[in-house]
């Protein structure tokens, strides 16, 4: 009896051996005594965060993406004895598995259930659906191609999969796809923080980033500009209170169900300010004599977040197209989807110049849409020191690069804060653009996209590359507004 206890002593004294060398800590054997600390670090997920800003935040973004401090990351204090380190042990494992099977089960969909979008159904196609079981939830005509854009709700018990090729098959000439959903493109603290934001700001002395393009040192003999076309931005809501917006022409439109809880305005208000705010405000914008129409397509989801549909998308495109909007900010992001595609190309079929941010999911992320679309401007952000934003997404798809980290503009109720992402740098690339149809009219959207691409202040490898594409965008050689 005691040389098994004698053996199993041993073999737990080897194996905790073992453990010890493999976890780094440093014991003796006798007495088993550990003096270290064991640390768990919570990974910062927040590439897109955004959240609640507070309303009137001016403390220049002093939030940051990790999590720091006392609450920050859990700590535990190194074990005593071999049985208090075994147990601390079963202690830090168990929430991490938790943890895990609870962020698999709340993984936020990527389409709405029971639900495919549709371009092309004719009434007879409609009637015959509805013989086999589905019906119509919504249904409009779109005007840049003269096609029904209908939201189908499936049969009960049939799979989105084998319905979208149940509709395929009965029309093979129509465009069938899932209700995708897709999401603002923003995180809220700059990934590099300077120096403090100044608590007043006047538009001389607030930490613009603009200065990074040249946008308000223009060459000399730069023409000026004289009447700047409308701009369409689709996003979230818009605060039209916020005193950098107050005096905007500015036209809001939500396009979202009635029914669905109102999306947020932070990041609407956010990038509309920097298109369009007051020049004298605490968040001035590019363009504050510019148009600016406004399509909220998003609306509220739990947890503070927003999302939108392809089908509210793809109206929100039509629309503005119908309002002959020649210029489209779209800053956010989500799957391909076919009729998202044929959207895109029918408004560049009519010289609409769409410009979208690359998305915040990683370097080494796929493609995110509509940025990924050929005919869409994709931009990626940089911090003022030119140096690309570390969660931007890369490819060869990527077209310039703008100002987007830690960039000056305003907070969802009042005041302003710095905010970082390409969400917040698509609307560099949208002024410029602007500037430059107002400065050549007769000017189409490849020509447009193709002209700011020579401008651009090549970076990183010479020419296009999957980081900046081709570089930083130039305002120094367009007119002065």
């Amino acid at each position: 009896m005691l040389n098994c206890l004698y053996r199993h002593t041993g073999r737990l004294l080897r194996s905790a051996s073992l453990l010890f060398v493999a976890t780094g800590i440093v014991t003796t054997a006798p007495s088993l005594m550990l003096s270290a600390e064991f640390s768990v670090v919570s990974a910062a997920y927040a590439d897109d965060d955004d959240g609640d800003d507070g309303g009137s935040d001016d403390d220049g973004g002093s939030g940051n993406s990790g999590r720091s401090g006392s609450d920050g990351g859990k700590r535990f204090r190194g074990p005593q004895t071999l049985m208090d380190y075994l147990d601390n042990r079963r202690q830090i494992q168990a929430p991490r598995t938790r943890s895990t099977a609870k962020k698999r089960q709340q993984a936020a969909p990527v389409y709405e259930p029971r639900r495919l979008v549709a371009l092309g159904l004719s009434d007879e196609n409609i009637a015959q659906l509805q013989q086999q079981g589905f019906s119509v939830a919504d249904r409009v005509e779109m005007r840049l191609t003269g096609a029904q854009l209908t939201r189908l709700q499936i049969p009960a018990k049939m799979s989105l999969q084998t319905a979208r090729q149940r509709v395929s098959a009965l029309v093979p000439d129509a465009v069938v796809d899932f209700n995708h959903y897709y999401q603002p493109e923003q995180t809220s603290a700059p990934e590099t923080e300077t120096k403090p934001a100044p608590a007043a700001c006047n538009g001389t002395d607030c930490p613009l980033m603009r200065d990074l393009i040249g946008w308000n040192e223009p060459k000399a003999g730069a023409a000026t500009c004289t009447i700047l076309p409308k701009i369409g931005l689709i996003d979230t809501a818009v605060n039209p209170d916020h005193e950098s917006l107050k005096q905007a022409r500015m036209e809001i439109i939500r396009l979202s169900d009635d029914e669905l809880p109102q999306s947020g305005t932070q990041h609407g208000t956010a990038v509309a300010a920097l298109l369009v705010g007051a020049e004298n405000s605490r968040a001035p914008g590019l363009l504050p004599q510019a148009e600016l129409i406004a399509v909220d397509v998003f609306h509220g989801i739990k947890g503070d977040n927003n999302r939108a549909t392809t089908y509210d998308l793809i109206r929100a495109i039509d629309l503005l197209a119908e309002k002959q909007v020649p210029l489209i900010n779209m800053s956010l992001s989500g799957p391909d989807n076919l009729l998202l595609q044929k959207a895109v190309e029918a408004a560049a079929q009519r010289k609409i110049t769409l410009v979208a941010a690359a998305g915040n999911e990683g370097p080494h992320a796929k493609p995110v849409y509509p940025a990924a679309y050929q005919n869409v401007i994709a931009v990626t952000a940089v911090d003022r020191n030119g140096n690309p934003y570390r969660r931007a997404v890369r490819g060869e798809h990527i077209d310039l690069a703008a100002p987007g980290v830690g960039v000056w503009t305003a907070a969802s109720i009042s005041g302003a804060r710095q905010k970082t992402g390409t969400s917040f740098a698509a609307p560099f690339v949208t002024a410029a653009a602007a500037r430059l149809k107002a400065e050549k009219p007769d000017l189409d959207n490849r020509q447009i996209a193709e002209e700011l691409s020579r401008q651009a202040k090549d970076m990183g490898k010479p020419g296009h590359d999957p980081v900046f594409g081709w570089g930083l965008i130039n305002a120094q050689a367009l007119c002065s507004s």
